[in-house]
């Protein structure tokens, strides 16, 4: 139990019903789905899409979603990919040509299809139960109404309002500056976008007026999109991957997402004793991001499109685990693993529903880096993601860019199954942070027996490029100490990641858990 003179927040108990979700205007919509009838798909879609509205830095409808459900009464987990692909004409080859070792970030050559309208409108038949008329009602109206800017919101906003241009700055600046805290932010064209959605579904967005709003702002970037790449956009429904970390089962989607990573890094926390440790000390610190360099480095090897991933199996099989853990030194940092292409980023949406009947679901929505590429139609305002910076020039790499190709992607959705049950979907935002972020949060409870409230709020700290990144929650003492192991500490200017979850108890009650680096909650009833 938490102390209750200290700051801080308790878990939300409910039976009905909970939403956890980094914005409450999008919690409280979910919520309101699930009261009209509408079951843990309907809210986690209708929330999603809002959160595009919310948020718009961090997500939006030009973006890619991924999801694991588990239907109610079933204790299987599926998983849907709602990724787009590079454009067909796209070729590693010919941005080489011009001198390029890297995809330029802000750029039409980032920009993969949009995957998530079409992923949201699949998602609805397959698993809804009201229809995706019903559930884009709530983002219909407060991207026509307007949302006040809330804190996070506002902090993100400053840190990446400069990339945007053209008119993209007039959809998404107030008189040509970042919005305030307390100002309204609103979207007509992307509520005439959701109307149209609403009443013609996913072709509404991939054919027709609004893909060659689309189309004619990423040509006149210099893309090599055409209207043939909107139409041909399609999710599909796939397997998870998952991993034993002792009595508990962390069940990720599987590449092109990274989610693997996160359960290779488990694999090899295996191997030292962290529940001796001391939770938010130097030494737990120093392993896991010792472990999170090897881990990562097997990602920029392996993961990518699906059809290009052929070394899952060793990436997820224990001798791995255990040649990487004989690697790590106890007391001495390693150089860091060989960045991907992508640049680090922070920007990305999670909702987690669960219902009545109990049907959980973890969705995760993003453009990408903040406000994506940068680029916004102009008639409607759809940013447009750059995930293509996650593929790599690299000859001959299996993550190399290539026409209708998926980039291996950050954005994980996760679930937790105990002795044959789901018992919590949850997830950790953050970019690059997630596997290492799902991890830790795991650890925090199996190792450290922290409700998911505690392990979401206790501090972090993560190794990437080179820099080890520790929040202030730490003191300096283990600042220095890691310091001397050979790390190149820093205080990052934000929070690392943000994170939400649900655990379903036996005894039938809902134990919602939100993140306080984020604006949102977990609400129920």
């Amino acid at each position: 139990m938490r102390d209750f003179q200290l700051p801080g927040r308790s878990g939300v108990f409910a039976e009905n019903g909970i939403c956890a979700t980094s914005h409450p205007l999008a919690a409280q919509s979910a919520l309101d789905i699930l009261k009209q009838g509408g079951n843990a798909m309907d809210a986690a879609i209708a929330g999603a899409v809002l959160l595009g509205i919310c948020e718009p830095q961090s997500t939006g409808i030009g973006g890619d979603c991924f999801a694991l459900v588990s239907p109610a009464g079933n204790e299987d987990v599926l998983a849907f990919n709602g990724s787009g692909r590079a454009p067909a004409a796209a070729s590693a080859a010919d941005l080489r040509a011009k001198g390029m070792k890297a995809i330029p970030l802000f750029s039409a050559e980032a920009v993969s299809l949009p995957g998530a309208i079409d992923g949201f409108c699949q998602l609805s038949q397959t698993f809804g139960k009201l229809g995706i008329d019903r559930i884009l009602q709530p983002a219909i109206h407060y991207a026509d109404a307007g949302v006040p800017i809330s804190p996070r919101v506002a902090f993100d906003y400053e840190q990446g309002a400069s990339i945007l241009k053209g008119a993209a700055r007039d959809h998404y600046l107030i008189d040509g500056e970042a919005p305030r805290i307390g100002q309204m932010f609103r979207s007509p064209g992307q509520a005439e976008v959701l109307r149209r959605i609403a009443a013609k579904g996913r072709d509404a967005f991939y054919e027709g007026e609004i893909a060659e709003d689309m189309v004619a702002a990423l040509r006149a970037a210099g893309g090599v999109h055409d209207m043939a790449d909107f139409a041909a956009t399609r999710g599909n429904a796939t397997d998870p991957v998952s991993g034993l970390y002792k009595d508990m089962e962390l069940i990720e989607h599987p590449p092109n997402g990274q989610g693997a990573t996160a359960i290779l890094l488990l694999n090899i926390l295996k191997h030292f004793d962290i529940a001796s440790m001391d939770p938010f000390g130097a030494e737990r610190a120093h392993i896991e991001a010792e472990a999170s360099k090897l881990a990562y480095d097997a990602r920029n090897r392996f993961i990518t499109d699906p059809d290009h991933t052929t070394r899952l199996d060793h990436m997820l099989a224990a001798e791995t685990a255990a040649k990487l853990a004989a690697l790590i030194d106890p007391k001495r940092a390693m150089k860091a693993a060989k960045p991907l292409s992508e640049t680090v980023h922070k920007d990305t949406v999670y909702i987690t529903v669960v219902d009545r009947d109990r049907m959980a679901v973890s969705l995760i929505y993003s453009i990408f880096y903040g406000f994506g590429s940068g680029i916004a139609s102009e008639k409607f305002g759809i940013l447009m993601q750059n995930r293509g910076a996650g593929f790599t020039l690299e000859e001959g790499h299996p993550n190399e860019l290539a026409g209708g190709k998926r980039p291996m992607h950050t954005i994980i959705p996760g679930m937790l199954r105990q002795d044959g049950q789901v018992v919590m979907p949850f997830g950790v935002m953050g970019g690059a942070y997630q596997p290492n972020g799902h991890a830790r949060f795991l650890s925090n409870m199996v190792d450290f027996g922290m409700d998911p409230q505690g392990a979401i709020d206790a501090p972090r700290c993560f190794s990437e490029n080179g820099e080890m990144k520790v929040e202030r929650g730490y003191s300096d003492h283990v600042r220095q100490e890691l310091a001397d192991m050979g790390h190149n500490v820093s205080i990052p200017p934000g929070p690392i990641g943000g994170a939400q979850a649900i655990r379903l108890h036996e005894n039938g009650v809902l134990e919602g858990a939100s993140d306080p680096r984020k604006d949102g909650c977990a609400i129920g009833y």
